[in-house]
């Protein structure tokens, strides 16, 4: 399990995390979901140590904060927002960085391997900066799955931190992505992502953590969370969840449901 307890966070002596209590379960995927600004990333941040906390932060049973960062390393990888590269990297270049910062070294063909399993295979010779936006993001994603390859190693489930993987990417390859964290959660891993689609979080994943305002509002599985009330009170506009003939929840704003 991951777990944060009461995380609380200030930037520039402003408090953008108030009290929040957080956790995900190996072998499911969480969405963190909520209007802008209200601490996704920052909890994801401090969950990874990328700001400065306070409050109880586990993984698999252990302190994070006492864990050595090869330690880390070898059962969390962690997708930013955004990445820039100042040097014309080739793409199999940066993907075997995750290599090198993973328990994985000598395994040559992962690199190819992650660039086909996010639909980049053949990439590995061309640059990186040379790629569009959506292509460098399945690019990071690659390198962050080289370093955490496999979901379970000895027993102890391993980790996808991600902020928003599928944020700039068009609605294919939205679906492999998100068909990949389905695999590795099923595999025995843990992924936590950062989410803004709302539908998409409620195909994919197994709990949803609603914030806004730096805190959390609502926690539990899709069905529990996608509500008109919840998510209404949430975003400052009237929404109506519905369900698809399958059953699938879905939402669009109230505005635009016809009367």
């Amino acid at each position: 399990m991951l777990r944060a307890t009461d995380i609380r966070v200030r930037i520039g002596g402003k408090p953008i995390l108030q009290g929040v209590d957080f956790r995900a379960e190996s072998g499911q995927v969480t969405a963190i979901v909520g209007p802008n600004g209200s601490g996704k990333s920052t909890l994801l941040k401090a969950i990874t140590g990328e700001v400065d906390s306070t409050g109880g932060l586990e993984i698999n049973g252990a302190d994070i904060r006492r864990r050595k960062p090869w330690e880390l390393a070898a059962i969390r990888g962690v997708l930013p927002q955004a990445a820039v590269l100042s040097f014309p990297f080739q793409v199999g270049e940066v993907v075997r960085m995750g290599l090198r910062a993973g328990i994985s070294a000598s395994r040559s063909r992962l690199p190819e391997m992650a660039l086909a399993a996010v639909g980049l295979e053949g990439y590995a010779g061309r640059l990186y900066q040379e790629l569009s936006g959506g292509e460098q993001q399945r690019a990071q994603l690659a390198r962050v799955l080289c370093q955490v390859w496999e979901p379970l190693v000895d027993g102890q489930p391993r980790w996808l931190l991600l902020d928003e993987p599928v944020a700039s990417l068009d609605i294919g390859h939205q679906l492999v992505v998100m068909q990949l964290l389905r695999r590795y959660a099923e595999g025995g891993g843990g992924v936590v992502a950062v989410m803004h689609d709302l539908n998409l979080s409620a195909m994919f994943a197994d709990r949803m953590t609603v914030m806004a305002r730096g805190r959390v509002t609502a926690s539990g599985a899709p069905g529990e969370v996608m509500t008109d009330a919840v998510l209404s009170a949430t975003y400052g506009c009237e929404l109506r969840v519905n369900a698809a003939p399958a059953g699938q929840s879905f939402l669009l704003p109230h505005m635009a449901v016809a009367p």
